[in-house]
């Protein structure tokens, strides 16, 4: 089975404009998730509509494909670069360009879920402690998912689900598993190009996550669970943080 990485990385960013070429433990944040990739996949590439970041990737020894400034996801831009890289691979994978921590063994599980001839799509997920606070669990900024028996997803929400009736709500943690979504993303190449051409249904334009489209059309998302968590880079604060993570793991930030 081949599989092709494809590490979509725009420019422009509301809260961190020009967030892969800031400077991490002495390298871009971009390089950091490339060379992460490329210890897993044999084939990787940034996608991106920026010269600066294309520059940027290719002075560090990797690959870089220009695809169209009009993208509403990073799914759209990992078709387009999957499409002029030959759209020769059997599942393409979504790596977001702000997660200079991916872990090998979580882009291994990843592929692992296609040893299953009925995978569609692959994601993961990450139990949340049973001494999780209430206000972590309930935050609408990070997705939750309910999970079949098994592995596959059955809905994603930014509310709290499943309900625990009967039981105080500080006591939800405790009382039952709920996951964490971590968005990352490996597709059937089929399964990818119909996706792009998918109209959002109901359920994603409420709860705004793209997933629920997949699921409204029918799709079997299957998970793997990870227990590491990484730190995704959204603001010039969390680039402080990051920083210092890798400071406090030693001089080589690969390790971490």
């Amino acid at each position: 089975m081949q599989f092709l990485a494809i590490i979509p990385a725009r420019y422009s960013s509301t809260r961190f404009p020009g967030k892969p070429l800031a400077m991490l433990g002495g390298k871009p944040v971009v390089q950091h998730v490339y060379e992460r990739a490329q210890a897993v996949f044999d084939r990787v590439a940034v996608a991106t509509d920026d010269e600066r970041i294309a520059a940027c990737v290719e002075t560090f020894g990797g690959m870089a494909v220009m695809t169209a400034p009009t993208h509403r996801s990073g799914t759209d831009r990992a078709f387009e670069a999957s499409q002029k890289l030959g759209g020769d691979a059997d599942v393409v994978v979504n790596i977001q360009g702000d997660e200079p921590f991916v872990h090998a063994s979580q882009l291994e599980a990843l592929k692992s879920l296609f040893n299953d001839s009925r995978t569609d799509i692959g994601t993961l997920v990450k139990p949340f402690p049973a001494d999780t606070s209430w206000d972590t669990l309930a935050n609408p900024n990070t997705p939750k998912v309910v999970l079949a028996a098994d592995g596959s997803a059955l809905y994603f929400s930014r509310s709290v689900i499943p309900y625990l009736r009967g039981s105080e709500r500080d006591e939800w943690p405790a009382r039952h598993t709920y996951y964490k979504h971590i968005g990352l993303y490996a597709y059937r190449a089929d399964v990818l190009r119909r996706i792009t051409v998918m109209q959002p249904g109901v359920l994603e334009q409420a709860e705004s996550l793209e997933q629920l489209r997949w699921l409204e059309n029918g799709l079997r998302i299957r998970t793997a669970q990870t227990h590491i968590e990484t730190i995704g880079i959204d603001t010039p604060e969390d680039l402080q943080r990051a920083e210092q993570f890798i400071n406090s793991k030693g001089s080589n930030p690969n390790n971490v």
